[in-house]
C-alpha cells in the first residue's frame, strides 16, 4: 500500500531530525491530504505526535474540525492521546504497521477503543506487511539513542 510506505517516509524524517521514527498520512478519497512526522524533540512539545500533526494539517487544509471521510496510515500503533485524537477528529479508518506493546493505545495498555464511551471508534487494522520495516527503524533510532548516552556517560 502506497499510503503506508509514505507514512514510512516520513518516519524516516522524523529519525534524520532526531525523533522517534513515527509517521502519518490522512487520506481522502485516495488521495494523501496531510502529512506528519514526530516532531517533539525538533518542536521542544510533546504533543506533537505524528498523527497530531497530521491532524492538524488535515483540518487546517479541509476547514473542519471532523474527518470523518478520511483514514489515516500510521507506522506505529497510536499512543492512547493519538488514538483519542483520531475519535474526535472522527477519521473513519486507522490502519497501522507496528504494533506498540509499550506505548499503544489501542491493541496493548491504554486499549482505549475496547470501552463503549467513544463518541466516535473508528475501524481499525492493522498491516502486518510493514511491521517489521516499521520496527526496524524503530529499533535502530533507539540502538543509536542509546549509543549516544553511553558515550556521554563516559
Amino acid at each position: 500500500m502506497d499510503f503506508m510506505n509514505q507514512a514510512i517516509i516520513l518516519a524516516r524524517k522524523a529519525f534524520a531530525h532526531n525523533d522517534v521514527p513515527i509517521g502519518a498520512v490522512i487520506v481522502r478519497d485516495g488521495k494523501i491530504i496531510a502529512r506528519g512526522e514526530n516532531r517533539v524533540q525538533k518542536s521542544k512539545n510533546p504533543t506533537l505526535h505524528a498523527e497530531i500533526v497530521a491532524i492538524n494539517r488535515a483540518c487546517k487544509k479541509l476547514g473542519t474540525k471532523f474527518l470523518d471521510d478520511c483514514d489515516i496510515y500510521v507506522s506505529l500503533e497510536p499512543c492512547a492521546m493519538c488514538a483519542t485524537a483520531i475519535s474526535f477528529a472522527r477519521i473513519r479508518n486507522i490502519y497501522f504497521a507496528a504494533t506498540d506493546e509499550k506505548g499503544g493505545g489501542i491493541t496493548a495498555n491504554a486499549r482505549i477503543f475496547d470501552t463503549d464511551k467513544h463518541l466516535w471508534k473508528p475501524k481499525i487494522q492493522q498491516m502486518p506487511e510493514f511491521a517489521d520495516e516499521s520496527a526496524a527503524l524503530l529499533r535502530e533510532f533507539f540502538k543509536q539513542r542509546r549509543k549516544a548516552k553511553e558515550s556521554q556517560d563516559e
